[in-house]
Formats: C-alpha cells, structure tokens, sequence
C-alpha cells in the first residue's frame, strides 16, 4: 500500500428511511452530568471510561500476514482461525469449504455504514457506523445520526450495567504482510457482515482475486433455518446442501441483505453495488 502515489477511498452505505421518522437536532450545549463524584457516572458522563474507551483490537494470522480486526458478536477473529485454504478449489468446493467455516449464526438486519479509506503515504483508516433502530438525534454541525442499538435483541447479551460499552458485530479489519499495510476492509450487515467481510478478504488474500470482483461476486449466508444464496452461486454445492437436509433460498437477484462491503487493497478498492457502495481514488 505504500507505494500508492494516491488516496484510495471505498464507501458502503444503508440508510433506512424508518429510522428517520422522529428526527430532531441535539442542542448545542452538552448536557452536565449530575451524578455526585462518589456516585457511578451516567452514561453520558466524559468520567465514563468504560463506555467511551475505544473496543480492543484482536490480532490473528492468516494467508501468510495478519488480520487486526474487533472482536464481539461479529464472530470475526475466531472464524478467520477456522477459514481453510480455497486458493485451487473449485466452486463447489469453495462454498462448501466456506459453509462449514462460517457456521450458522442467528439472523440479524441492520442499518450500517463502512468507509475504508487509505492515503498515498499508507495510513489507514476504517470506519463502521450503525444506526441500528435509529434515535432520531443528529450532532449539530455535523449531521450525524446516533443510533440506539437498545431495540437490536440479538445484541443484548446478560444485563445491561449503565454507563458500560454494548457489544457490536461491527468488525473493521486491517491486513499486514512482510511488505506492511495489505489491505483495510469492512462491512454492513448485522449478522451477514462476518460473511460477507470474510468472503472478501479471503477472495483477495487467498484467492488472489482483484477487490471488484471478490466483492461483486455472488454470496450465500447460512441462516439457522436456511441457506440464502444469490444467483450465480455454485449450482451444485446448493445441491449438496439440499442434499444434507439444508433448504436452500434462491434470490433472484444480487440483494442488500448479503450485506455490504468496502474495500481498498493492493488488488484494488470496490464499494459493494448491494448497498449503493463506490470507491474513488484522488490524486
């Protein structure tokens, strides 16, 4: 990546409209917190630390580099230790290979936003944003649309302690090889972005494939009652599928619910067309 003479940008974005409905403008003023010094600070007190501290990073190896990644819900680092080599298989044995890694997660939709973006000197950035139910409050200045996550039940794990972080299946990802920075991804999606991101990242590292079309390549996700697959998908291992119980969905055409992602890497950026994504590079 260093030795790009330009800034490389990629953007998946998902707006719902439903999420919309009530909106209104933050005062200006930053509400004061009120809770005695002695006392547990709200959650939006700055004394809170453990709901705005940053979430780790998780580092694990694959196809000869390494991945920094988040972990939570998304699953992400503890799936990329089970990703088999696909580099050689053909397509049935791909997605098969791929099926039995990725396991059957619970089904989830959302509304998230990625940008991946990558300047001439090689530093990085990805950023992934979820509205989740939307709250209808927007930063003044800014236009941005906190979110309100409380209404996503498949996030709510154990009690929620006030003032503590809520966990994500978020998962913006870096790649580092002998030469440095390889590539900087992400994804939207709810439980279809470890899918979808994965499916990319081992598309380009693995495969060997230009960032374009390992992201517009057809994509399956195994939901827990059912494998969704988009057309273009290998025939025969959807067959094998059937063949193992599995029933098998049939879109008829590329869909938003595969998820959306952005990459930029040095096969290339793409923004997934699912989700009205584009990549641009400036010079």
């Amino acid at each position: 990546m260093r030795e790009a003479a330009s800034c490389c940008k990629a953007v998946t974005g998902s707006n719902s409209p439903g999420s919309l409905r009530r909106s209104r403008r933050l005062p200006t003023t930053p509400r004061r917190c009120t809770a005695a010094p002695s006392q547990p600070s709200c959650s939006r007190c700055p004394r809170n630390e453990a709901a705005s501290s940053p979430a780790p990073t998780v580092e694990v190896g694959y196809a000869g580099g390494r991945l920094a990644t988040r972990g939570g819900l998304s699953a992400v680092p503890e799936t990329v230790e089970r990703l088999p080599r696909l580099y050689g298989l053909d397509d049935t044995e791909r997605v098969l290979a791929l099926a039995d890694a990725f396991g059957t997660p619970a089904d989830l939709h959302g509304d998230t936003t990625n940008v991946s973006v990558v300047d001439r000197k090689g530093n990085a950035c990805v950023l992934t944003s979820s509205l989740g139910l939307g709250s209808g409050d927007f930063i003044p200045a800014l236009d941005l649309h906190l979110n309100s996550m409380l209404g996503e039940a498949d996030l709510l794990r154990g009690r929620l302690e006030p003032g503590s972080r809520m966990q994500s299946m978020m998962a913006p990802l870096l790649a580092f090889d002998g030469g440095g920075l390889s590539l900087a991804a992400g994804a939207a999606g709810g439980t279809r972005l470890r899918t979808a991101l994965l499916s990319v990242v081992a598309g380009i590292l693995d495969e060997g494939l230009a960032a374009g079309d390992a992201v517009e390549r057809p994509r399956f996700h195994a939901a827990p009652d059912v494998v969704n697959a988009e057309p273009g998908v290998d025939e025969a291992a959807l067959n094998e599928f059937e063949a193992r119980g599995r029933s098998v969905r049939r879109w008829p055409a590329p869909h938003h619910y595969f998820g959306g992602v952005s990459v930029v890497s040095r096969a290339g950026a793409a923004g997934d067309p699912r989700r009205s994504g584009a990549a641009s590079t400036t010079r």
